[in-house]
């Protein structure tokens, strides 16, 4: 563990420090120290300090993720030191946390949500070309099942490839023509200064997104209540709303981060409608549908959701997965 800031503050009248837990990635500091600055902002009378560690999807990088399990990969190393009091709470890409978090722990702040979707980046050669008119084999790489399975049901033609490492390790295989093609994150790459990088910004009706994708989750122990108080004040609501449709959909369905499953979410003042999907990994198979409801009621709206999916025969691809994937 890595101390970055040190200082002592007050907070209820007692001298107490606040310490935020993050990963090492690039990606992840830059989203902890925002989170760090605009708690800051809302308190300029506290201090806060930044604690980096390592997890267990970042350490390992020449497997597949499906290949080396499905819930907490980036966090349980972080949750661990929470429920030491080693730090106070973490921020997370909320599309890396699992729909059940460990005893003692809540996710406590759900903040303002970035462009969701998903992008096409493209080597130089094929900067005159989309996602539809990549020529037949052009390599896509990527580390999720959900794009994964997606682009197989609608581009069969295209060749994918495992693709692992940080954003810019990713981008170098690309720019060194081990890949043709990259799908990632917009909101990674727009929070990296990459926008230029996005060559298409591709649409639900190809890729719904990652539950969560976009947003950043921020977990603390339950018993926190001064904690909770503080984060409570940088939490955006509708981002919530739609999340919390989104992660009941997910948990319902018993899904991990590394499964086939898409979503997409709309908030029209006070009715919010939620679309999902799963997919057979060879992209052969989809099941789709969605519901609207009042936004109070956002999760059992995804529980309903998961439900309709079930009974076309979701649970069936699922099954499949984690016998072939999970087991491999």
């Amino acid at each position: 563990m890595t101390l970055l800031d040190s200082a002592p503050s007050t907070l209820s009248g007692s001298t107490r420090t606040i310490r935020i837990g993050s990963r090492k990635s690039q990606l992840a500091l830059i989203q902890t120290y925002w989170v760090r600055q605009q708690l800051q902002m809302s308190f300029p009378h506290l201090l806060f300090e930044v604690h980096t560690m390592s997890t267990q999807g970042d350490n390992i990088l020449d497997v597949a993720l499906a290949k080396i399990g499905d819930k907490g990969l980036f966090t349980k190393e972080l949750e661990s030191s929470m429920l030491n009091q080693e730090i106070d709470f973490a921020v997370h890409s909320l599309k890396d946390l699992p729909t059940r978090l460990p005893d003692g722990l809540v996710l406590a702040s759900i903040t303002q949500r970035e462009n969701p979707a998903d992008a096409l980046v493209v080597h130089k050669k094929y900067k005159d070309r989309q996602i539809d008119t990549l020529p037949e084999g052009a390599v896509i790489g990527t580390s999720s099942l959900r794009r994964l399975a997606q682009l197989r049901y609608h581009f069969p033609h295209l060749t994918f490839k495992d693709v692992r490492g940080n954003l810019n390790t990713r981008m170098a295989k690309l720019d060194a023509g081990e890949y043709d093609a990259l799908i990632l994150a917009v909101a990674g790459l727009e929070r990296l200064e990459m926008s230029d990088r996005i060559h298409q910004v591709l649409p639900t009706d190809i890729s719904l997104y990652a539950v969560g994708q976009g947003a950043l989750g921020i977990e603390c122990r339950a018993d926190d209540t001064e904690v909770l108080s503080l984060l409570k004040a940088i939490e955006h609501v509708p981002s919530r709303d739609r999340a919390i449709a989104e992660r009941s959909f997910l948990r319902e369905l018993e899904g991990g981060c590394q499964v086939p499953i898409g979503v997409h979410t709309q908030l029209d003042h006070d009715t919010l409608t939620l679309t999902g999907l799963v997919a057979s990994v060879d992209g052969k198979r989809m099941i789709k549908d969605g519901v609207t409801g009042s936004v109070s009621d956002a999760e059992h709206l995804g529980i309903q959701l998961a439900q309709i999916l079930r009974q076309q025969g979701a649970q069936e691809i699922l099954d499949e997965i984690f016998q072939t994937v999970h087991r491999s």
